[in-house]
């Protein structure tokens, strides 16, 4: 037993007394001082009024792409697994609709993350920059609420929460550098995303600003996904994820839950959000009342894809299809392997979506050399492109077998400043060349609303009938002017 000399003990009031003017005294900023506050004020006070004419067009066109995307992928393989999962693993509760499903309804949680999988799942959804995906996170996420409420949201309340999951990812992205380069360690919709969509619900949940910044810090600690998990049918998994994670993490907030009222901030020794990037360096968020902020869809469209891939792949496509053209003028039509000595491919380097011999359809959609094989030998990429039966083509094997890859240092791997360059050395010793540094679709040249909507009607079509097609781009063309959703809630099975 350790002894204490009695005259060493004196009371705790006493050495409070004695070093009180030695103690630095730390009090904790009131919340509206901190960047995790500004956040939460921001999701609570912002209104329709503050949504300018060009936010709305460009969030309207994101809400129909995603729609129809999600349309499509609930064809798929991966969106089947996911939806038995749900439906065999936890309890029916038939509120919220599926995509494509008629009579098909889950819980609110579940209904967000089977159709935050389908918007996913052929790699098909918008993409912004700094590199993420935005509308598949917010969009499953605010349908699944609709649902839930009894008194359906307006078209602008919906399209408001749109914009706000769609700002908060935008702005916590720019708030780091290495967010701006293709990823390489957190797929970043499982990160942003899952922000976004907690954001999204707890404004259409009319939570107040406490509340709101509690469901971020609430959804931060649902958040991550590595990318060892891209090109495998796990990948989809991240954007469902974030959806569904995201409107829990708003609805815990709206039962009390709490979290660090610090987790967007930037506090020394203690990793909140930059657990996620390290050189992640916030700035709060302007109040809209304050008519200082601009919202970051203003300044910069979304990036629409033409084909089901990852977004790089629509460089290396769009150049090939010129060389394509070339190689169509010289032999009158026919193109064959037997022609072509060597394809080298001018790409930026990003290991994951390196794949010289792909051999499933994710791996194919992050592939340099089979999405620019492909649209050697077709002119272009498309949905058909990536079947099993388009994958095994010997024509296209003989191809990729001749490809090489170099990463020019002028060719970095970032969405807005990289190009794809694609040059064939013909068996004669001709060299064509083909070059893409905006391919149609990206937002400096964005898809024309008739384009979108031809994307729209060609994956929405492959699910629901032509009448209920066009009755959602009636529905979403008019949402800002919509009493209420449920015209648009009401077609999507």
């Amino acid at each position: 037993m350790l002894c204490v000399p009695q005259k060493t003990i004196r009371p705790v009031c006493a050495i409070r007394s004695v070093h009180k003017s030695a103690v630095k005294v730390v009090e904790r900023p009131a919340p509206e001082d901190t960047v995790t506050g500004s956040f939460g004020r921001f999701i609570s006070e912002v209104q329709p009024q503050h949504l300018s004419s060009v936010v709305l067009h460009r969030s309207k066109r994101m809400v129909l792409d995603s729609i129809g995307v999600g349309l499509l992928g609930s064809t798929t393989d991966v969106f089947e697994l996911a939806l038995q999962h749900c439906q065999h693993m936890y309890a029916p509760d038939d509120i919220s609709s599926v995509y494509g499903r008629r009579g098909t309804r889950l819980s609110p949680t579940l209904a967000a993350f089977v159709n935050g999988v389908a918007a996913h799942s052929m790699d098909f959804d918008d993409t912004w920059h700094p590199a993420t995906h935005p509308s598949g996170a917010v969009l499953p996420a605010l349908l699944a609420v609709g649902d839930m409420m009894p008194v359906k949201p307006s078209g602008p309340d919906l399209l408001l929460a749109f914009n706000v999951g769609i700002e908060i990812q935008g702005r916590l992205m720019r708030f780091s550098n290495a967010a701006c380069n293709i990823p390489k360690r957190f797929h970043p919709p499982s990160v942003v995303g899952t922000m976004g969509s907690a954001a999204a619900c707890a404004r259409l949940l009319s939570l107040d600003h406490s509340q709101c910044s509690h469901a971020l810090a609430i959804a931060a600690s649902l958040s991550g996904a590595p990318m060892a998990n891209a090109a495998t049918q796990s990948k989809p998994l991240h954007i469902g994820n974030a959806s569904r994670l995201g409107l829990e993490a708003a609805l815990l907030a709206s039962r009390g839950l709490e979290a660090s009222p610090l987790v967007l901030d930037a506090v020394a020794g203690v990793a909140g959000f930059s657990a996620f990037y390290e050189d992640y360096v916030p700035q709060p968020l302007k109040s809209p009342k304050d008519e200082g902020h601009v919202f970051l869809l203003e300044e910069q469209d979304m990036g629409f894809k033409r084909f089901p891939a990852h977004l790089g792949m629509h460089w290396v496509a769009d150049a090939a299809a010129s060389v394509h053209k070339l190689l169509v003028g010289i032999e009158s039509g026919t193109i064959s392997p037997a022609q072509v000595q060597d394809i080298l491919l001018r790409v930026p380097h990003s290991k994951y979506i390196n794949r010289p011999f792909p051999e499933s359809e994710h791996q194919a959609r992050h592939s340099f050399q089979f999405n620019a094989c492909s649209a050697l030998l077709d002119g272009e990429v498309t949905v058909q492109s990536f079947s099993p039966a388009a994958l095994r083509r010997p024509d296209l094997l003989a191809l990729l077998s001749r490809v090489r890859v170099e990463h020019p240092q002028d060719n970095p791997a970032n969405f807005d400043r990289m190009y794809g360059e694609v040059q064939v050395t013909l068996v004669g010793g001709d060299m064509l060349r083909g070059r893409c540094d905006t391919f149609y679709g990206h937002w400096r040249n964005p898809l024309t609303n008739e384009s979108l909507r031809k994307k729209f009607r060609n994956n929405a079509g492959a699910v629901l009938p032509p009448e209920k097609v066009e009755g959602l781009i009636g529905a979403v063309e008019e949402l800002d002017r919509l009493g209420d959703c449920a015209p648009l809630l009401s077609q999507l099975q």
